[in-house]
């Protein structure tokens, strides 16, 4: 029985520096890297429908919409990239990672559905300044929406009709599910053949 070979910790300094110079982008947790994937077509449109309403509501306010390329610190050692985050840093921080998000964004794919669900709730919801974390599903019309209530408390909702809203209370907009999913195209499931 062979013993497997342990990763190497990097310090945080190490990780951030290391990122700088990296073509690859890389999760850090703990000490250690976790290589992100590409993404499908519908993963992009999902997420950049999501940054361009946030982006252009926030046009000319504090906090800032960022997608996919941009870090956050959920805690001393641990740092995701979300597809969309808003962050509210005040100026003058770093210019590689965002600290203080109030809403973030996942788009749920097959290998990151777990970590998505699982981890990074978890620690996303330990963030004081997060208020809303969104779950969208890429191969359907379905969000799960959770969000913090002015005592604290984390509350969720799955919405999966057109119509439904997503309220970011912590930014003033409400977007509808068709609003997220503009041009999004699903692939027909058991359509009749043709001749």
């Amino acid at each position: 029985m062979g013993l497997t070979k342990p990763k190497p910790y990097l310090s945080v300094a190490e990780y951030l520096a290391g990122e700088r110079e990296s073509p690859v982008r890389y999760e850090y947790v703990l000490g250690q890297v976790y290589a992100m994937a590409g993404a499908s077509d519908r993963h992009n449109r999902i997420a950049g429908n999501l940054y361009t309403r946030f982006s252009l509501h926030l046009d000319g306010k504090r906090c800032e919409a960022f997608i996919s390329d941009m870090k956050v610190r959920v805690a001393e050692d641990v740092f995701y990239y979300p597809d969309v985050v808003v962050a509210c840093d005040p100026p003058g921080g770093d210019a590689y990672y965002r600290s203080q998000p109030v809403v973030i964004v996942e788009v749920l794919s097959p290998t990151t559905e777990r970590i998505d669900r699982n981890e990074k709730l978890a620690a996303y919801r330990r963030v004081p300044t997060l208020r809303e974390y969104v779950l969208l599903s890429q191969d359907g019309l379905a969000a799960e929406f959770h969000h913090r209530t002015v005592e604290g408390e984390w509350t969720s909702v799955r919405l999966d009709q057109p119509e439904e809203e997503l309220p970011f209370a912590s930014i003033g907009l409400t977007l509808t599910l068709a609003d997220v999913y503009r041009n999004v195209r699903f692939p027909e499931i058991d359509a009749p053949a043709t001749n």
